[in-house]
């Protein structure tokens, strides 16, 4: 009798560790699908910023918005009033701007204005090549010389370092491309997408995305209207942003996610902005 209470108790507790093991179990579709709130890239609000930084800083709080990518020009601010605004309106400076010039000649000034707003990444956005636009792999090897000796930098204060891409740097190069290269061989910076002109330069975002897992840390999300002119340096005009719509936004947004992506930037450089991003703001919140 003993025998059979034993096995009976044994197997009784088989079954509520199977049962318990269960519902601990991870379900692997909710891995990793939190949706970070979007953020704003300032240059979008440029004009209103310039008139008058403190209104405009308070429509972008007034949108649910709480971090922001920009601070390079202060519109005439102090720096110290500049992050005053900030701070009143609740906006987090998560990205502060440098540029090339500073990163080659003077990059612990981007240092210090990064710890300055308390930024968790310095970004910038050009590199200085032909005006007719042919980005050469000799630029691109004394960009990542730039980089790479700019980014450690940083690193060593806690910064991460940001490329933003453009479209130009998908030139032909041997079997691959510029930007293959550049991604290849910087060792201390990522990379921040811009959408709509990795679109517009004919270049598959998702498929980009999906080939460097982990080197994009933060995105632009634009839209376009399609089938507009392509300029030097593969631009678009300015007024070709349009609101985010269906195509494949999410599906790069989801995929992003995955990879621990958690920055999003809404951004449009139209003169329809102030109309057009609260949509953006809109969509993104909903799919």
């Amino acid at each position: 009798m003993e025998s059979l209470i034993g096995i009976l108790l044994v197997s009784l507790l088989g079954i509520l560790l199977i049962v318990s093991f269960d519902s601990l179990a991870i379900d692997p579709n909710m891995i990793n699908t939190t949706k970070p709130k979007p953020g704003i890239q300032l240059y979008s609000l440029r004009q209103q910023i310039k008139q008058d930084t403190d209104s405009a800083f308070e429509i972008i709080h007034n949108w649910g918005i709480t971090q922001v990518e920009g601070g390079r020009d202060l519109s005439g601010l102090t720096i110290d009033e500049y992050r005053s605004l900030l701070q009143k309106h609740k906006l987090q400076l998560i990205s502060i701007e440098t540029h090339f010039e500073e990163l080659r000649d003077n990059p612990i000034a981007a240092v210090y204005k990064a710890r300055f707003f308390d930024a968790k990444f310095a970004i910038f956005y050009w590199i200085p090549h032909d005006d007719a636009g042919q980005f050469t792999i000799d630029d691109a090897k004394a960009a990542v010389a730039v980089l790479n000796t700019a980014g450690k930098l940083l690193l060593q204060h806690g910064i991460t370092l940001q490329y933003h891409l453009h479209g130009y740097e998908f030139a032909p190069y041997l079997n691959s491309t510029v930007f293959d290269y550049m991604v290849t061989h910087t060792l201390y910076t990522e990379f921040q997408m811009d959408v709509f002109g990795v679109a517009h330069a004919k270049v598959d975002p998702l498929t980009l995305l999906r080939r460097y897992p982990g080197r994009f840390s933060s995105f632009h999300l634009k839209d376009r209207v399609v089938n507009k002119p392509v300029f030097a340096n593969d631009l678009a005009e300015s007024e070709s942003n349009a609101v985010l719509d269906k195509g494949d936004i999410d599906k790069i947004v989801k995929e992003a996610i995955k990879q621990g992506v958690s920055y999003f930037f809404l951004a449009d450089e139209s003169s329809k902005s102030m109309t057009q991003l609260p949509k953006s703001i809109e969509y993104y919140q909903q799919f």
